[in-house]
This record gives C-alpha cells, sequence and structure tokens, in this order.
C-alpha cells in the first residue's frame, strides 16, 4: 500500500469501528498526521474522555494508555505496539517505592504522571510537567517524596526553596542525553534563536534557557513568542508539529 491508501484503509476501520485515534507529540510525523488528536499523555486522555468513540487507539506508551483506560473506564483502550514503553516509568516499582515511603515515614508524596497506574495507586497526588511546581506547592506538607524524575523534581525544587523534597533516581534517557555542550553548539550556530527545554532536561540545560515548559508549554510559547528562531530542547518528534503550526518559523533539535 502506498502511505496514501494506508491512510484511507485506516480512516475507514477508524469509522467501521467508532474509533478516535491519539498521538502523543513524540510520534513520527506520519502517525501525527493521521491521528484526530495530537498532544501530550494527559492531555490525549482528557480529550478521549469527550469524544463519543467507543475506541482509544493510542499512539502512545503504555503508561499513557494505561491513564487514558483509568479516565475512560467504560471505553476499549487499543495501544498498537505493546512494547512501547518509558524508561522512566520503568524505573519506580511498587514494592520499591512503598520500602522508601517507610524509611522516610511515609511523606506525602508526589508522582509525574509519567508512572505505572500500580505506581500512581501508591501515591497521595499525581502532576504533570506542566503543573508540577504549582501541584507541590498546593500541598501543606514540608517534607515531600517525589518520584520518579530527579531532574522535574530538581526543577520543582528550585522553586519551592522551603520545602524538603526527596528525590527518586529517575530519569527520561531522551531529556537526559541533551547537554550543555549541544545547547551552546546550537546556540552558537544560531544567536538569535530562542532556547526552550523540557523540565525533565538537567539542571545545566535548564539554566541556560530562555523558557522551561511541557511539549503542550513549548508549542503554546512558540506561537505567542514574536522570535523566528527556536532550538528546542526536547525529543526530537515534536518538531514535525511545531513546523506544521508555525510555518514561518524556524526550529532547531538542541540535540540530534
Amino acid at each position: 500500500m502506498t502511505q496514501k491508501e494506508l491512510q484511507e484503509k485506516i480512516k475507514e476501520l477508524k469509522e467501521k469501528r467508532r474509533a478516535v485515534i491519539l498521538a502523543h507529540n513524540y510520534q513520527p510525523p506520519e502517525v501525527q498526521d493521521i491521528a484526530d488528536y495530537v498532544g501530550d499523555s494527559l492531555g490525549l486522555s482528557q480529550e478521549a474522555a469527550k469524544t463519543e468513540a467507543e475506541v482509544i487507539i493510542f499512539c502512545g506508551v503504555h503508561f499513557m494508555a494505561e491513564t487514558a483506560a483509568v479516565l475512560n473506564p467504560e471505553k476499549i483502550v487499543i495501544l498498537p505496539e505493546l512494547t512501547a514503553g518509558c524508561p522512566m516509568a520503568d524505573m519506580v516499582e511498587p514494592e520499591d517505592l512503598k520500602e522508601r515511603q517507610r524509611e522516610l515515614n511515609f511523606p506525602t508524596t508526589v508522582a509525574y504522571v509519567n508512572t505505572t497506574a500500580a505506581t500512581k495507586a501508591l501515591v497521595d497526588i499525581c502532576c504533570t510537567s506542566a503543573n508540577a511546581v504549582k501541584v507541590v506547592g498546593s500541598l501543606p506538607d514540608e517534607e515531600i517524596l517525589f518520584v520518579p524524575d530527579k531532574y522535574l523534581g530538581t526543577y520543582v525544587a528550585s522553586k519551592h526553596p522551603g520545602k524538603k523534597i526527596h528525590l527518586w533516581n529517575g530519569f527520561c534517557p531522551t531529556h537526559a542525553d541533551i547537554s550543555k555542550e549541544d545547547l551552546l553548539a546550537q546556540k552558537r550556530k544560531h544567536p538569535q534563536a530562542k532556547i526552550v527545554v523540557h523540565p525533565e532536561c538537567v539542571p545545566e540545560v535548564i539554566a541556560l534557557a530562555d523558557e522551561v515548559a511541557s511539549t503542550g508549554e513549548i508549542i503554546k510559547y512558540v506561537r505567542e513568542n514574536p522570535a523566528k528562531e527556536f532550538i528546542i530542547g526536547t525529543e526530537i518528534g515534536i518538531l514535525h508539529r511545531l513546523k506544521k503550526e508555525n510555518p514561518q518559523k524556524i526550529f532547531y533539535p538542541a540535540s540530534e
């Protein structure tokens, strides 16, 4: 089949099965282009809850499909690639989390949404990269256990110096691979470009950024900012959507 024929077949099956296709911002361009909605993981699950669709095709990783299933218990959720996983989500085992909570005398535990349902079931509240700072700030407790991303946790802690935040030793390999040297090299090539990075990046990368933002916030920032060039510090799949929605602007990946 040609790509056009394949797209037509997918549309036909989607209508027949009363399905909706959700694609994460990090998916390849051809997957984003066939989707009904493109966005971040929680936003997509919330979008699915608004539709009349009976079947949710979630083009993302395992924890995202789980979240969609939790929010849409009456619908069928299909993960096209069952082995699609998130290394960071796998860095928290429920039994290990229980042990750490006991060691710390059961502090308020905050889980990043990038975790399995089994982990979410053990915590007090979940957050996204967009609202992590706000969620932790809303808690009256001075002592917090934040799982699993130590870099997002470090960023949150920098915004709440009065709180004692215990970090889990987890991280996103993709964001951890973006280095200060990568950013400086791109900035030398494109001195007028704004640097926008995800809060899962390491602290020395965050320190160089003009804006620290979740995927949804990156899209909003780029749309509203008058600059014409941007260095984007997150997974390169998002560049397709940024270029599509802002054809007059130029985007450079912080790292290939």
